[in-house]
């Protein structure tokens, strides 16, 4: 509330699984604490359905995924989010096509945000009078943030690597399947006295001057390849602009000459090294972003909050054994 404006006389129009932080915190307890009207529907992969309840129920705010809000811009009526004030993208990248679809069709603003389960969930989101392209936003009110080196990604002064946050909104802690009960709290082995209560995301990131936030990606989702350190989201969301409509998802599998490789994931039939490797030329980029190994699926695999399952894509990849 310190950051978006919500009040009770919104809506929340709320599809994501209660299982999920996005879910539980933001669509469900922030209205019932706030004196909103909530709207529950049990599954936000209803591509067509979600935009006609959202217009049936008068609702004014939803939260979703990029993936999910690019299913409603695709089946959703021109009309359906008419009465949307407020659109928040989290839990993964907002792509710019799919705010470029929402703008166009629906004449929404959508805004993004960026958070973590373990600090409940939010930690940066941008809002409609306080926004930067392409960023998270900045933190938020009451939390603290610090952005360590990673060796092998270029520091830019120090204002890019792996972010570690500390405030309220922090978790007490961990507690390990092997030390039942016991509380493990957060703690940055490097933090020296203050060391005590600082979470590590495990983004790396950028922070501007003015402390805007732009998701570089996952510290473990960074592959070397050939000596380079490679954003495995970066070469997804280059894909992505060949194939808006596309579930897919970039792994790094073990490479005998070069220690990584890439391989995508991804349900379309026919696609190939060569094709990518051409559009990426083309774009002036590395053709060491072209993945070697590519698995056309007709299902690609999905976490139950609908975002793509790495670890399933992993081991299907690897299933399939060394490349011919």
């Amino acid at each position: 509330l310190c950051v978006v404006n919500v009040n009770a006389g919104d809506r929340m129009f709320n599809c994501l699984p209660m299982f999920h932080t996005f879910g539980l915190g933001i669509g469900t307890l922030l209205p019932l604490l706030n004196g909103m009207r909530v709207f529950v529907y049990p599954s936000p992969l209803h591509y067509r359905i979600v935009p006609q309840l959202f217009y049936e129920s008068q609702s004014t705010v939803i939260c979703g995924t990029d993936t999910f809000f690019a299913g409603y811009a695709r089946y959703g009526r021109p009309y359906d989010f008419f009465n949307a004030r407020l659109v928040i993208a989290g839990a993964e990248k907002l792509r710019e096509s799919t705010a470029r679809l929402w703008k166009e069709k629906y004449g929404v603003t959508m805004v993004e945000g960026y958070g973590a389960t373990e600090t409940a969930p939010v930690i940066s989101v941008n809002t409609p009078a306080n926004t930067r392209r392409d960023s998270v936003g900045r933190l938020a009110p009451g939390l603290r943030g610090r952005v360590r080196p990673v060796e092998g990604i270029a520091d830019d002064g120090g204002r890019v690597g792996e972010l570690w946050v500390k405030g309220d909104n922090v978790m007490l802690g961990y507690m390990r399947a092997e030390a039942p009960g016991v509380l493990e709290p957060p703690c940055d082995p490097e933090g020296g006295p203050d060391a005590p209560g600082w979470y590590d995301t495990g983004d790396i990131v950028k922070m501007d001057a003015e402390n805007f936030i732009f998701i570089k990606g996952r510290a473990k989702r960074f592959a070397k390849v050939g000596g380079e350190m490679i954003s495995l989201a970066a070469v997804e969301n280059a894909l992505r602009d060949l194939w808006p409509d596309v579930r897919l998802g970039v792994v790094s599998v073990p490479d005998a000459k070069k220690g990584e490789q890439l391989a995508l994931v991804v349900e379309r039939e026919g696609v190939t090294s060569g094709q990518i490797a051409t559009a990426f030329a083309s774009r002036g980029l590395s053709p060491l972003w072209t993945p070697k190994r590519i698995l056309c699926v007709k299902e690609a695999p999905l976490l139950g909050s609908g975002k793509f399952d790495y670890r399933a894509a992993r081991e299907m990849v690897l299933a399939e054994g060394p490349r011919r």
